[in-house]
């Protein structure tokens, strides 16, 4: 004898197997969306590390105007006019960029691979950036700024610091953190004085 009960167990049984069929093929569609527009960029096999590292060393003049990469602490964004894609960031780092400035900056706070510039673009700069709960020194080296006036550096998830950058006798310092999903990853506030 087939009952109310058993009827209603039925219809939700076949409810559940529509609706996660539904979302099988919904994943799979944002699957092979995410993959094409990798692949249009010229990212298809990449970490996100090293799309990370590429996007932000790709020369101003030369950046695509398509396509936006927002940064943040657990994630890298992609989109462009039709897709967005989400790649998580490597266990255990955060990616976090820098524009030391002289007299002008700007606002940010998640930094975009694809449209943050800063106003010392190609310059020599000495980066130090400690851990401020521990005193290790994370980061001390001479280096050039990229062509959008940032130094970048993966960082451990999980400090609160200090980034002090030295240029042409000037220096300045600027607080950061990666210990949650919503810290800022662009650095503007280092005033060089």
């Amino acid at each position: 004898m087939y009952t109310r009960v058993q009827a209603l167990v039925s219809a939700a049984a076949a409810a559940l197997l529509l609706l996660t069929g539904c979302v099988a093929a919904s994943d799979s569609r944002v699957a092979a969306r995410s993959a094409e527009m990798l692949v249009e960029h010229g990212m298809e096999g990449l970490s996100t590390q090293q799309i990370v590292d590429a996007l932000e060393r790709v020369p101003v003049a030369e950046r695509s105007t398509e396509l936006m990469a927002s940064v943040r602490p657990d994630r890298l964004v992609l989109s462009d006019a039709a897709r967005e894609v989400e790649l998580p960031m490597p266990a255990g780092l955060s990616y976090v960029s820098t524009a030391p400035y002289a007299s002008r900056t700007h606002e940010c706070w998640f930094h975009s691979l694809t449209t943050c510039r800063g106003e010392l673009a190609r310059v020599p700069v000495h980066v130090t950036i400690t851990d401020d709960e521990t005193g290790a020194v994370l980061v001390d080296e001479a280096t050039t700024t990229l062509d959008n006036g940032f130094v970048g550096y993966w960082l451990p998830r999980g400090v609160e610091g200090t980034i002090t950058i030295e240029h042409e006798g000037r220096s300045g310092s600027a607080v950061f953190s990666t210990a949650d999903d919503d810290a800022a990853t662009c650095i503007t506030t280092l005033a060089l004085a």
